[in-house]
C-alpha cells in the first residue's frame, strides 16, 4: 500500500479510553474533509496551515461533546490572520456523518510569511456550543496562549473546564505521483480530574493567570497523565497520516500497557448549511430603502457564503420586511 492510498479510516474520528489511566481520547483522520474545506478558497500556505489545524481541533472537540446541534471554534487576532472560524454539526442520527466547515479572514496587504501562529498576534480563542432551538448557547473565551492553536485549545480546557487536555496534530499537502491532496491525523487526550482544583500560582498583574495541567492534577492522577503524554510523544508522522498504520493499531503501539479500549467511530464530511432562505432571513430586518443600497448596477442583490463559496443572486423586490414579490433566486 502506498502513501497515496485511501484507507477505511479516512474522514473518521475514533473515540477510545485508556482504562489503566482513566484517560479518554480521540483519533482523527480528515484527509478528504480537509481537501474539501481548503479547496473552497485560494489561501496562502500559512493561512492554509491555520485553517487545517483549526479544522482538526474542531473534529476532535466536536466528537467529544454530547452535541445535539453545533459546535463553533473561533480565533480572532490583531495580526494579518484576523479570523479563523469553524463549525461542527452533530450527526442527525446514529451512523450518519457529522459535518464540518471552516474559513479564514486575513489581511493580504501585510506579510503572510513565517510561522503561521505568529500571524495571529494578540487576541482570543473561543468555543461556542449551540444545542439548538429552546436552549441557551454557551460561550467560553480564553486569551491567545502558547505557540500553536493546539496549545490555545489546551489552555481553554484547563482554564474554562479544568480538564487537562493534550492535542497532537500532523498535517500536510501531498503532491506525490499517486496522490495529490491533504493528509491529516490527530490524537486528543483528556484526563477527568476527581480532586478539587487549586488556585493558580500568583503572576504579574499584566500576565493572565491561566491554568495548566500541572495546576489541576497531582498524585496518582498526575502520574497517569504524565505517563500517557510521554507515550504520545513517541508518535511518528507516518503513523499519524500514512495509510499503513490503522488508528486501532496506532493505539496499541502507543498505549498497549494503558489498556486502550475503542468505541464506535464517527464518520465526518464537509458540509455547509447555507441556503437562499437563510440569506433572505438575515436580510429581513432591512427596509426597501436599505435593500436599494445593496442592489448592484445589474438590478440584483448578491451574497456569498464564506464557508463554501456559494454565490446567491436575489431580486431586491423579494427582500426585506417590505418585500413585494415572491422569491425568485438563483445560486
Amino acid at each position: 500500500m502506498t502513501i497515496g492510498s485511501r484507507i477505511a479510516w479516512d474522514d473518521t474520528v475514533l473515540p477510545f479510553q485508556l482504562d489503566r489511566s482513566d484517560i479518554r481520547g480521540r483519533v482523527a483522520r480528515l484527509d478528504g474533509v480537509l481537501d474539501r474545506v481548503l479547496e473552497q478558497h485560494d489561501y496562502p500556505p500559512a493561512i492554509e496551515a491555520l485553517v487545517a489545524e483549526m479544522t482538526l481541533l474542531t473534529a476532535l472537540i466536536g466528537q467529544t461533546l454530547k452535541l445535539r446541534w453545533k459546535l463553533s471554534l473561533q480565533l480572532r487576532g490583531d495580526g494579518p490572520a484576523r479570523l479563523i472560524a469553524t463549525d461542527y454539526y452533530a450527526a442527525k442520527q446514529d451512523g450518519a456523518p457529522a459535518q464540518i466547515r471552516a474559513y479564514a479572514s486575513y489581511d493580504d496587504t501585510r506579510p503572510l510569511e513565517g510561522k503561521p501562529f505568529d500571524l495571529i498576534g494578540k487576541g482570543y480563542f473561543a468555543i461556542l456550543i449551540d444545542q439548538g432551538k429552546g436552549t441557551t448557547p454557551y460561550q467560553g473565551i480564553t486569551p491567545i496562549a502558547g505557540e500553536s492553536l493546539s496549545q490555545c485549545a489546551e489552555t481553554y480546557f484547563a482554564q474554562s473546564e479544568q480538564i487537562p487536555t493534550r492535542f497532537e496534530l500532523r498535517f500536510g499537502h501531498s503532491t506525490g505521483i499517486d496522490h495529490e491532496g491533504w493528509r491529516a491525523g490527530a490524537i486528543m487526550l483528556q484526563a477527568m480530574p476527581k480532586a478539587s482544583i487549586p488556585a493558580p500560582a500568583e503572576k504579574s498583574e499584566t500576565e493572565p493567570q491561566l491554568l495548566t495541567a500541572d495546576d489541576i492534577l497531582d498524585g496518582e492522577e498526575g502520574e497517569n497523565w504524565q505517563r500517557a503524554n510521554i507515550l504520545l510523544d513517541t508518535v511518528e508522522d507516518l503513523e499519524m497520516v500514512g495509510p499503513s498504520v490503522q488508528p486501532t493499531e496506532l493505539l496499541v503501539r502507543l498505549f498497549n500497557e494503558e489498556r486502550p479500549r475503542v468505541f464506535d467511530a464517527q464518520p465526518v464530511e464537509f458540509g455547509c448549511t447555507c441556503s437562499p432562505d437563510k440569506v433572505r432571513q438575515s436580510l429581513s430586518i432591512y427596509s426597501a430603502r436599505d435593500i436599494g443600497h445593496m442592489t448592484t448596477e445589474e438590478g440584483t442583490v448578491t451574497a456569498d457564503c464564506q464557508f463554501c463559496g456559494a454565490h446567491y443572486i436575489f431580486d431586491p423586490k423579494t427582500l426585506g420586511f417590505e418585500a413585494e414579490e415572491a422569491p425568485g433566486d438563483s445560486a
